[in-house]
């Protein structure tokens, strides 16, 4: 089991994301997830860089693997550019230290180019035939394609890495689970769901990676990290599709305000500075059948939270 930490770009910017990305191997994380937004949840959180611009300075600043957790390759960009974005951040990163995660996305940051957001079966289906046009491009040769959502002529990648670009598939629900199993070289999610786990291995998923994200909010009040938690991500605790059909900060703020600090506190989030309370919460992806678990910290003091996890966290769970 391996841990890694999760740059997220809707809560900072470029600048702060490289020196976390730094701070993190210094702590003893050993890969990174990073987030693929265009907008933030929020406006209190309030960030949204360009993703391909910090990997390629992620590929100078630190030496572990990355991978975008996740972008939607379907409606804001056609699976052609970002299969050229995965590839050269491939190579720029090197052997071995790119994974491209991938989902059905969000109407948050897809509808920006005034496209319809279509139903959640369609996205799916769009997700596959991405996947499939990316792959074809990532051999280097020159693919033409003319499918039910995508139509691509005469393209080529002239950069490409000795080895094809791994490709993992989020997953929420029995059906993207399903496609997961069938078209992902792994499988991702954020909660320690050990059946999911369990059927991707069952439905075809074999020893192929599962891997897990989580948020934590180290502070030393309690109270005060639950606090913070609803201020700047209580779009966690909607329910349902609300975080995939809800189009901008400011509705997401609006729902929101629906969630209270007992309900963060009562999550089983682990807030504070009990380390734990943060052992067992990344310990149950080890017990779920997770390989890796990547781990972000909600609020400013991340100083304070690497070094929390350097000297009193991952030594418990190497251990």
């Amino acid at each position: 089991m391996t841990y890694g930490y999760f740059l997220a770009c809707e809560d900072h910017g470029p600048r702060e994301l490289l020196e976390q990305a730094r701070m993190a191997e210094q702590a003893g994380f050993t890969s990174l997830w990073i987030s693929d937004h265009f907008h933030p949840w929020t406006d209190v959180q309030g960030h949204s860089p360009f993703v391909w611009s910090v990997i390629g300075a992620l590929a100078e600043a630190t030496s572990l693997p990355v991978q975008t957790a996740v972008t939607c390759p379907t409606v804001r960009t056609h699976p052609v550019v970002v299969a050229q974005a995965a590839a050269t951040s491939a190579v720029l990163l090197g052997e071995n230290r790119f994974r491209l995660g991938v989902g059905s996305g969000e109407a948050l940051n897809e509808h920006v180019l005034g496209t319809v957001w279509p139903e959640a079966s369609v996205r799916l289906e769009m997700l596959e035939e991405a996947v499939g046009v990316i792959r074809q491009l990532m051999t280097g040769t020159q693919v033409s394609h003319y499918g039910k959502h995508y139509t691509v002529e005469n393209a080529r990648l002239y950069d490409v890495p000795e080895q094809a670009v791994p490709i993992d598939v989020s997953a929420f629900g029995p059906a993207a689970e399903e496609l997961a199993m069938r078209i992902g070289d792994g499988f991702l999610t954020m909660e320690p769901d050990a059946e999911a786990v369990a059927r991707f291995r069952r439905g075809g998923g074999g020893q192929r990676p599962a891997v897990g994200g989580t948020k934590v909010c180290y502070d030393a009040d309690r109270d005060r990290a639950a606090a913070t938690v609803r201020e700047r991500w209580a779009n966690m605790f909607l329910p349902g599709e609300l975080g995939q059909v809800l189009p901008t900060p400011a509705h997401f703020t609006q729902a929101g305000q629906l969630v209270t600090e007992a309900q963060v506190r009562d999550s089983g989030m682990p807030l504070g500075d009990d380390p734990d309370e943060h052992v067992r919460a990344l310990a149950a992806y080890r017990e779920a059948g997770f390989g890796a678990v990547h781990v972000n910290q909600i609020g400013h003091d991340l100083r304070g939270f690497f070094d929390f996890y350097r000297t009193k966290v991952l030594p418990q769970l190497a251990e």
